[in-house]
């Protein structure tokens, strides 16, 4: 880990909606011009090497619109969490409708 960057992000936190700050730490690929902003969509249960996993996900241009899908190959201690997922939201179940008869 490289001084004045917090340690990576924790298995619960690679929730769908979570954006990421993906650079150096994550990955030599991502060093300097090449970070990323990403928006998570997805974390893949295919095997990897200890400590790297695939994420597919969205990049973030600067006003947080989706500019390209991608997926990624990072480790997960050089992830940084920028805004964890939006909490669910769950709402009361609607009531039935009864069907109404119209007569002509």
């Amino acid at each position: 880990m490289t001084v004045g960057h917090p340690a990576g992000a924790a298995p619960g936190d690679l929730r769908p909606g979570t954006v990421l700050r993906i650079d150096a730490c994550a990955s030599v690929q991502f060093a300097g011009d090449r970070a990323l902003t990403f928006r998570l969509v997805s974390v893949s249960d295919q095997p990897t090497y200890h400590g790297w996993i695939w994420l597919t996900g969205y990049v973030l241009g600067p006003s947080s619109e989706a500019t390209a899908r991608r997926e990624v190959y990072a480790r997960t201690a050089g992830l940084h969490v920028q805004r964890p997922a939006p909490a669910v939201v769950r709402t009361q179940p609607r009531r039935a409708v009864t069907p109404v008869r119209v007569r002509a």
